[in-house]
């Protein structure tokens, strides 16, 4: 309770710098089961993208197996079948031929059950799906990039561009690993959830900006030490935000979905859920961790660093230092007050006069005796 306290305070409590090896090395493995995932398993493309012909048959009592029977009896035994709803079997087939797809239509209306709903799409088609898709995401990363290397540095986008990059391809891993169907509205949910990681990426590296500024002057921290402040400052508000955005994407997945049936639906808020979670993570943990090990070889940083050590004689040994409270409310050191001036309550500066008209200055007045 102690800590939970201090986190909803904004109180320096936790050490993220200790976990950050720990957090990256996690991210790997997600990283590395992500791409085997894509060679091994693949993706699962919807026909939007692949071209093809899907029917969904209303057919009470048959299982998956008999379906395939009836299938693999017309040459389509690759078809992909699954169950939707109960008593709904939806077949997803490569067929692209029009005349073709009306005799399996015709065919599983008398062996099966009733054809419901009927869709095809040619393969030039999904071609331009996946070619928009793919400029689309080119697009967003040009943007960001050069957005946050003029508001803040170029460090924090490569920091900010790596979270984004690990948030998709963790998110699409789990898409591959399970075997959930990619459709046009999971990709708006996959651009959704880069626009959130973003977001909250930047919240941290102005919070950053913010502490560097107030106590970097003072270099009585290092950046590793500022940049844990910082995220103690905006854990709860990152918390917040990732709970008050999860809400409506459960209740959507939970009312939408599982209660109305809606199944597109599903594919939206699935990949809504998880960027969401995986963002927040990356933002406190991915992001900060580029950014810290990059400013941390700068020169002037590395000089703060050998000026900490000699003060406080502590080693860098991976140890961080939280600072306290008192010390984090320290006033804004970037003032203009200049060295050596007498210190009290601050004089108001005579302000200077100029005779508009122009020429010689009025007489001063004489005193009255």
């Amino acid at each position: 309770m102690g800590l939970l306290r201090d986190v909803f305070n904004g109180e320096t409590a936790l050490d993220y710098p200790r976990w950050w090896r720990r957090a990256v090395t996690v991210s790997l493995v997600a990283i590395v089961l992500s791409v085997g995932s894509f060679g091994v398993r693949g993706l699962n493309l919807g026909i939007d993208f692949e071209g093809g012909t899907t029917f969904e048959v209303l057919a009470p009592g048959v299982s998956v197996a008999e379906a395939r029977e009836v299938m693999a009896g017309i040459g389509s035994e690759d078809s992909r079948i699954q169950t939707v709803d109960g008593d709904v079997i939806r077949i997803r087939s490569e067929v692209s031929d029009p005349a073709h797809a009306a005799e399996i239509r015709n065919l599983l209306d008398t062996q099966l059950g009733t054809v419901q709903t009927f869709e095809q799409v040619g393969p030039t088609w999904g071609a331009e799906v996946t070619s928009k898709a793919a400029n689309a995401l080119v697009v967003f990363f040009a943007v960001v990039a050069l957005y946050i290397t003029v508001r803040l540095e170029w460090k924090m986008a490569l920091g900010a561009l790596a979270a984004v990059a690990h948030d998709i391809v963790v998110s699409v891993g789990l898409y591959s690993i399970l075997q959930l169907e990619i459709t046009p509205s999971t990709v708006i949910a996959f651009l959704t959830i880069m626009g959130y990681s973003l977001y909250d990426t930047i919240v941290v590296y102005d919070k950053v900006r913010e502490v560097t500024g107030r106590l970097g002057a003072t270099e009585r921290y290092t950046y590793t030490e500022l940049m844990n402040l910082a995220l103690n400052r905006v854990t709860m508000r990152s918390i917040n935000t990732s709970i008050t955005s999860a809400i409506p994407v459960v209740s959507l997945l939970l009312i939408g979905s599982v209660i109305m049936g809606a199944t597109t639906l599903q594919e939206f808020g699935i990949a809504l859920l998880i960027g969401i979670i995986v963002g927040s993570y990356s933002s406190l943990f991915i992001a900060s961790t580029l950014v810290t090990v990059l400013k941390e070889r700068e020169e002037r940083w590395i000089q703060v660093a050998d000026k900490v050590a000699q003060r406080t004689g502590v080693s860098d040994d991976g140890a961080t230092r939280l600072i306290g409270r008192e010390e984090a409310a320290l006033p804004d050191t970037r003032s203009t007050e200049r060295p050596g001036a007498a210190k009290g309550p601050a004089r108001r500066r005579p302000v200077a006069t100029t005779h508009l008209a122009g020429g010689v200055p009025p007489r001063p007045r004489k005193k009255r005796r």
